[in-house]
């Protein structure tokens, strides 16, 4: 019994290569050995030729012999171990050759050759091994025209089979080229079709972009119309309410019980159709723009005094507590504005509240100010309260009766709101009363710009050519300084600041005989004035101004859009972090 190695490798057979004839012995046996132990049939040819090419190579060769062994592993393999004694050993073409059919590894100096052949798995038993190694044992006797004729039935199989295979590849490559024409006809429909597609969809949105123009046109001319009107009506509409006021002055008389009732009609219904009518106004200028927010400082509790004595009793019977709270919060807004707002809010809900009560409460909310407006009315449904912030939508219902409106209130308090800067939300619940939250930034000058010991900058200097801008801001600027000085020309400005030493410098950029760069360069160029901050203003446009140029500027204001938080932050804030600064409203 042939012992087995440590490693499970089993030796099936050794063959001694002296003569032609032990070459094909070696292809034979070689060839059996693969077939016994489950090699596929090219498989079996590539074996057995890759160990007769190098047989015949190293024929000759003292001690040539070839040892055929099973080898366990994943896969196991069947080795062929080519070993000699001395000679010059394979030639290179041998070994390409047979490295093309199968795994050769070859050790020159220890002048052997190994040959492997990969074999499915569960092949590498003891029962398998013996039965292959007595399977050799039948193959030793065979002739040369055997082996011939083997070969032989090893070509034609393999011409068979390479046949085959060409046919094979003939007809996927047929398969393909009709699946080829399938996708360029498919490419071509669809492209057709996306073409079709994107030709539809330019002509939608050219559609859309005439809608949209016809819409805008709609809505300016809806706004000329109700300006023009809201003009033309007020006139008369005053008129009758003052020739009805002077019917009901004690002075005139001649007026019995009944007239004076009537007159009291005429002049009740007068200064309703009056404030109808400046309501429809007042949109009108939010809806084209022209109503612009001028911030100031707002004293809240003379504001919301104010709203108090104005609407205490307003369309209740004494069944409606109005409450409105007392606040001293620092706000810096336009104080007609919020004082239009918040009484739209509360007339509202004290129209639509017949009993329990309505309040406004103010409180801070970081750098914002809220105020929140309840009432215990009849709610709205949630599927109307988008509905009602637009112009002339009402809530149908019983609770109209005898409540006059436009549809405005809303519609025109969210709109201020948002010029503002701030923002407006409703929730509501049918039966449990609305409530309506108004956010407004305080300002980031609201505490500065009028503090317990003064104006932020003791003395200001202005340089503009210009006599009206000088007039429209003196009034903004003598709340930021104690004292201003103006001069109208900027050759005179450098000796002005010199001679003053402001606490800050606003500049206008263009001017006659020295324009505001060249202030600025001389000013930055003095040491003893370079430390004063200088804001600029002018009304050029941001693509024309010279960056460089205005590296000194602490900040540069647009002069169509300048505020006073504005000029406060610019004086009284922290200096930006880049010389060349945006003013508010994001302008260069």
């Amino acid at each position: 019994m042939t012992s087995t190695p440590a490693d499970g490798t089993a030796h099936l057979v050794t063959i001694a290569l002296t003569t032609e004839q032990d070459v094909f012995a070696l292809r034979r046996t070689g060839k059996a050995a693969a077939q016994a132990l489950g090699a596929e049939r090219q498989d079996q040819t590539r074996l057995a030729t890759a160990l007769s090419e190098l047989g015949r190579d190293l024929l000759g060769s003292s001690g040539l012999r070839v040892t055929l062994s099973a080898v366990p592993g994943a896969p196991p393999v069947l080795r062929a171990a080519l070993l000699w004694g001395d000679g010059p050993g394979p030639g290179d073409e041998s070994l390409r050759a047979a490295s093309r059919l199968v795994t050769v590894h070859h050790e020159a100096r220890s002048r052997t050759l190994s040959v492997e052949q990969q074999l499915t798995a569960g092949t590498h038993t003891a029962d398998g091994v013996q039965r292959v190694r007595d399977l050799l044992v039948q193959h030793t006797g065979s002739s040369v025209l055997e082996d011939a004729r083997a070969q032989t039935s090893d070509l034609i199989a393999a011409l068979e089979e390479s046949r085959a295979q060409r046919e094979e590849l003939r007809r996927l490559n047929e398969e393909l080229e009709e699946t080829n024409r399938g996708v360029v006809a498919l490419y071509s429909e669809l492209s057709e079709e996306l073409e079709e597609t994107n030709r539809g969809v330019v002509a939608l949105y050219a559609e859309l972009e005439e809608k949209s123009h016809q819409l805008r046109q709609a809505s300016e001319a809806k706004t000329r119309f109700w300006a023009n009107v809201s003009h033309e009506l007020r006139t008369p509409v005053n008129s009758v309410v003052g020739l009805a006021r002077l019917l009901l002055d004690p002075v005139s008389g001649g007026l019995d019980d009944e007239q004076r009732r009537q007159v009291s009609l005429i002049s009740a219904s007068g200064a309703t159709l009056l404030a109808l009518v400046d309501e429809l106004l007042d949109v009108a200028k939010a809806e084209s723009g022209r109503l612009e927010p001028h911030l100031a400082p707002v004293d809240l509790r003379a504001v919301l005094g104010q709203l108090r004595g104005t609407l205490k009793g307003y369309g209740t019977r004494g069944e409606v507590e109005l409450s409105v709270a007392t606040s001293e919060l620092p706000l810096l807004t336009d104080e007609v504005m919020l004082t239009r707002i918040l009484r739209n809010l509360l007339s509202n809900a004290l129209k639509f509240t017949e009993r329990g009560a309505v309040s406004l409460e103010v409180a801070a909310d970081g750098d914002h100010v809220v105020f929140t407006v309840t009432d215990t009315g009849v709610g709205i449904p949630e599927d109307e309260q988008q509905q009602i912030f637009e112009e002339f939508y009402q809530v149908r219902g019983p609770h109209q009766r005898g409540r006059s409106g436009t549809g405005l209130g809303l519609p025109y308090a969210r709109r201020l709101t948002e010029l503002l800067g701030g923002t407006l939300v409703l929730t509501s619940r049918p039966g449990s009363g609305t409530r309506v939250t108004v956010r407004l930034p305080a300002g980031r000058a609201a505490g500065d710009t009028a503090p317990a010991g003064g104006p932020p900058l003791a003395v200001l200097v202005t340089v503009d050519d210009d006599e009206a801008f000088r007039s429209t801001v003196r009034p903004v600027l003598t709340q930021l300084a104690g004292r201003l000085i103006e001069v109208g020309e900027g050759g005179l400005a450098s000796a002005t600041v010199r001679a003053e030493r402001p606490d800050a410098v606003l500049l206008d950029l263009h001017m006659p005989d020295m324009d505001g760069y060249a202030v600025l360069a001389e000013l930055a160029a003095d040491p003893a004035l370079c430390g004063i901050p200088v804001v600029v203003v002018t009304s050029a446009p941001a693509e024309s101004l010279d960056g460089a140029r205005l590296a000194h500027a602490r900040a540069v204001l647009d002069k169509s859009t300048l505020s006073l938080a504005q000029l406060a932050s610019a004086f009284g804030g922290e200096p930006p972090k880049t010389p060349y600064t945006a003013g508010e409203d994001g302008r260069q």
